[in-house]
């Protein structure tokens, strides 16, 4: 019997000397996710853990021989047969990892304990167990199985991202906020535009992510060396070579993936694509994330993540409730990246299958599909349970004695003193107005320049952040139409 990773249960362990040992709970070899707190629990781990990479090699060797059967090739009853062995829960998913050590692919072992279950179940199906097939038809397959499986989930996750971020955005249309570049406060914003432009960036990665999941995971199916030769030889004699090409589309229509146009074995686009949309998807997470940690700093108080016992206890100091949530994704944010070169740079492959280069995609492409679906997955809670503060965002305008709107002041004195004039007026006085803690307002009104031009209430009206805040509203009612 084969055992979940990361799962708990009666299952045992290998010993250093290879012996099966007996022993509580997970595995010793289990990832079970305790340097990778983001994805743990999650919906997307289980759907590529270990058992489910096993279940989509063994649904492509099942789909495999049923598109034979649909193509005249095989026996019905063999696809049958196979088809009902084909369940990880027959296989010890432990024992093909190790057994892959010897064949460089898992592949290898799975096909030989398949049709070992096969041969008990149905003796007469067993031949028919992997015909024509190579290990990285199997694989790659498998692969695309498993990512279309997350993607699902992913896309699910996202769109409950941006509906959220939609409530947050109309909510507070208009509840205005610091700007902030290079960490300093610039102009007047608003929060509804800020949730906005997080809603645009999920979106976008939702139209990545649907075009990859419907479009971009295509069936390999190449044989030894993406001829196709092996296939065309077991559809008997006087089969002409291209009805074999009848094989792939029915192949590619019992798994649900994608018709290539050519078999991919070296040919990795399929992969880099898929890696650069999970790398995009985690970089627009992982912004909402980094504008969390920001406003939920002690100093600047301006939101905050939902809380409950226990959620962003610190070991140390009892006082502190961290934005643990922010942090999960924005760690998952860092990583898909770099995992994502790591496959891109696979596009560089030799021959007609590579040695090295095929077998460096498999870890880093499930990485970045549990640590992109586990960020997603967070997010959906990040932003459900965000906490707004427009009274802190209030004070946090107020901070500087209406600096914030210089630059309305500037504009508005351009026609009068010349735009360098006026631009260096009003930074010798917000100079003047930070060195003595004074309102701008106050100090502008003193200026001999500005005499008989603004009474001191029209300065401070003009200095209103609330007053200047451009087409934030707008931009929010146009950004919601989508």
């Amino acid at each position: 019997m084969g055992y979940a990773e990361g799962t708990s249960g009666t299952s045992g362990a290998d010993s250093a000397d290879g012996t099966h040992t007996a022993g509580p709970g997970a595995s010793a070899y289990a990832d079970t996710g305790l340097l990778s707190p983001v994805r743990v629990g999650t919906p997307v781990e289980a759907a590529v853990g270990d058992l489910a990479w096993l279940q989509a090699m063994l649904d492509a060797e099942a789909a495999l021989v049923r598109a034979q059967v649909r193509c005249g090739t095989v026996p019905a009853s063999a696809a049958e047969a196979i088809t009902a062995a084909a369940r990880a829960e027959h296989l010890d998913v432990r024992a093909l990892a190790l057994a892959a050590r010897e064949t460089a692919n898992p592949v290898v072992g799975l096909v030989k304990a398949l049709t070992a279950v096969v041969a008990q179940q149905a003796p007469e199906a067993a031949e028919f167990v992997h015909r024509g097939s190579t290990s990285q038809d199997i694989l790659d397959t498998g692969e695309m199985l498993v990512a279309a499986r997350a993607l699902r989930i992913v896309r699910a996750d996202l769109r409950a991202v941006a509906d959220a971020l939609a409530e947050l955005a109309a909510g507070h249309r208009d509840t205005v906020m610091a700007g902030r570049t290079l960490a300093l406060h610039a102009v007047p914003t608003t929060f509804g535009l800020k949730a906005a432009g997080w809603r645009q960036l999920v979106l976008e990665a939702a139209e990545r992510v649907d075009a990859v999941a419907e479009h971009g995971l295509p069936v390999s199916l190449g044989g030894a060396a993406g001829t196709l030769a092996g296939y065309h030889q077991y559809a008997g004699e006087g089969a002409p070579p291209a009805a074999v090409l009848d094989l792939v589309e029915a192949f590619a229509a019992e798994t649900g993936l994608a018709v290539p146009v050519l078999p991919w074995h070296a040919l990795r686009t399929p992969l880099a694509d898929l890696a650069a949309v999970l790398a995009h998807t985690a970089g627009a997470l992982g912004k909402i994330a980094a504008d969390v940690l920001v406003l939920a700093r002690t100093e600047v108080g301006e939101a905050a993540e939902p809380g409950g016992a226990g959620r962003g206890a610190s070991s140390a100091m009892p006082h502190k409730r961290n934005p643990v949530l922010a942090t999960l994704i924005r760690s998952a944010a860092l990583q898909v990246p770099a995992l994502s070169m790591v496959v891109t740079q696979c596009l560089v492959t030799e021959d007609e299958r590579s040695a090295g280069v095929w077998h460096t995609e498999w870890q880093p492409l499930r990485e970045a599909l549990r640590l992109t679906g586990g960020a997603a997955h967070t997010a959906v809670e990040l932003v459900r349970g965000l906490t707004v503060h427009p009274e802190r965002m209030r004070a946090n305008l107020d901070a500087t004695g209406g600096q914030i709107a210089s630059e309305r002041i500037s504009a508005v004195l351009a026609p009068r003193l010349g735009k360098v004039a006026a631009k260096e007026l009003l930074g010798e006085a917000s100079l003047l107005a930070a060195g003595s803690g004074r309102a701008l307002a106050d100090v502008l009104a003193e200026l001999p320049r500005l005499k008989g031009l603004f009474s001191r209430e029209e300065l401070a009206e003009l200095l209103d952040p609330a007053a200047y805040t451009g087409a934030a509203g707008p931009l929010v009612d146009r950004a919601l139409e989508r």
